[in-house]
C-alpha cells in the first residue's frame, strides 16, 4: 500500500468515532422525569418507549433518553427537572403522577413536557384547558379519584361481613374532598367504618400498618399514589402478612400478589403519552395537542391470593373481571 494511501485509510478510521458521536449528539433526547426509581417504573418507562415507536422513534436510531429519578423523594424533583433543562432536551417526559409534572412546568416554559397523571391537569395548573392547553405543556389524564367508591363496591362485595373499613392514603396527594365525602357516605349508608391511616415515607407505611394491626379492620382500600406503586411489593407483603383483603387502584399491584384492583389502565395511558412526544419531536407544540383522557378502565383478581385469605370471590364478580389470575 503506497503511504499516501495508508494516511488517508487511518485519517477516516479516526474520523469513523467522532462521526458516530456527532450522529449521536445530533439526535433529539427525551428526558424522563419519575418519582420513583428504574425498577419500580419500569412499566411505565416501557410504555412511553413503545408510544415513541410507535411514532417513529427507536432508542439509538433516531433518538436518545435521559433519566431522572427521585427515590420517592418529591422534594428533588424540581433540581431534577433542571437538569434536563441544562441538559437541553427535546421534550421531557413526565411519568411520576402530579408532582413530576408540577416540578417540570416549574423548570421550564420553553421545552415540551409530555405527562401522564391521574391529578387534575387544570387545578394543578398544567394547563389552561383540555382542549387548548396553551404554553408548553399537554399530556394524558386518566381516571383515579372517580373510581374511589367503585373500588369500594367490589370490595364489599368480596367481604361484605367487614364493619371497619381501612383507608390508606399519602396525605400530599389525598383523594379529593367530594370523592372522600362519597366513599364515606356509602361506607356509613351500609353500617360500616372508615379507618384512615396515612403515609409518605417507609417508617410511615410500617406504622400505617401497626395501626391497622391493633384496629383489625376487616377490610382496606389502598388510595392511588406514585410513592405508593413504587412500594406495591411491600404493601402485597404487609396485607397477606396482616391477612387483610385489600383493593387496589391499579392491576400492577395485582400482578404483585395484590388481591384485587379497579382502575385506569396506566400502561396504556403512558402508551398515549409516548405518542406525543413522538408528535412533539416531530414538530408539533404541545399547545395544540389536546390534553388525552384515558378512559379504558380494568378490573383485576388474584384467586391464589383470594385462596389464602380464605375468601370464595362471588361468581358474578368473578364474571366481570377483566383479568383473573390464578
Amino acid at each position: 500500500m503506497r503511504r499516501r494511501e495508508f494516511i488517508t485509510l487511518l485519517s477516516g478510521a479516526a474520523a469513523w468515532p467522532l462521526a458516530a458521536r456527532a450522529q449521536q449528539s445530533a439526535m433529539p433526547v427525551v428526558g424522563f422525569l419519575g418519582t420513583g426509581s428504574p425498577q419500580s417504573d419500569a412499566f411505565r418507562v416501557a410504555a412511553v418507549r413503545q408510544g415513541l415507536t410507535e411514532a417513529g422513534y427507536v432508542e439509538g436510531q433516531n433518538v436518545a433518553f435521559e433519566y431522572r429519578w427521585a427515590e420517592n423523594q418529591y422534594e428533588r424533583l424540581e433540581a431534577l427537572a433542571a437538569e434536563l433543562v441544562r441538559r437541553n432536551v427535546a421534550v421531557i417526559a413526565s411519568i411520576g403522577g402530579i408532582n413530576s409534572a408540577v416540578a417540570a412546568k416549574s423548570s421550564t416554559a420553553i421545552i415540551p413536557i409530555v405527562f401522564a397523571t391521574g391529578g387534575d391537569p387544570i387545578k394543578a395548573g398544567l394547563v389552561a384547558s383540555l382542549n387548548r392547553p396553551g404554553g408548553n405543556v399537554t399530556g394524558v389524564s386518566f381516571l383515579t379519584e372517580t373510581l374511589v367508591t367503585k373500588q369500594f363496591e367490589v370490595l364489599h362485595q368480596t367481604v361484605p361481613s367487614a364493619t371497619l373499613i381501612g383507608l390508606l392514603v399519602n396525605p400530599t396527594l389525598t383523594i379529593a374532598e367530594a370523592e372522600r365525602s362519597d366513599l364515606l357516605a356509602t361506607v356509613e349508608s351500609l353500617g360500616q367504618k372508615l379507618l384512615i391511616v396515612k403515609a409518605t415515607t417507609d417508617s410511615e407505611l410500617d406504622a400505617a400498618f401497626v395501626t391497622l394491626a391493633q384496629q383489625h379492620p376487616g377490610a382496606l382500600m389502598v388510595m392511588g399514589d406514585a410513592f405508593f406503586l413504587s412500594r406495591r411489593d411491600k404493601l402485597v407483603e404487609l396485607t397477606a402478612r396482616q391477612r387483610i383483603p385489600t383493593v387496589y387502584n391499579l392491576r400492577e399491584y395485582v400482578a404483585a400478589g395484590g388481591l384485587m384492583s379497579y382502575g385506569t389502565n396506566i400502561t396504556e395511558a403512558h402508551r398515549i403519552a409516548g405518542l406525543y412526544a413522538g408528535r412533539i419531536i416531530k414538530g408539533e407544540k404541545p399547545a395544540d395537542l389536546p390534553v388525552q383522557q384515558s378512559t379504558k378502565v380494568e378490573f383485576a383478581i388474584n384467586l391464589r391470593t383470594a385462596k389464602a385469605l380464605g375468601l370464595d370471590v362471588p361468581l358474578p364478580l368473578l364474571g366481570r373481571a377483566d383479568e383473573v389470575i390464578e
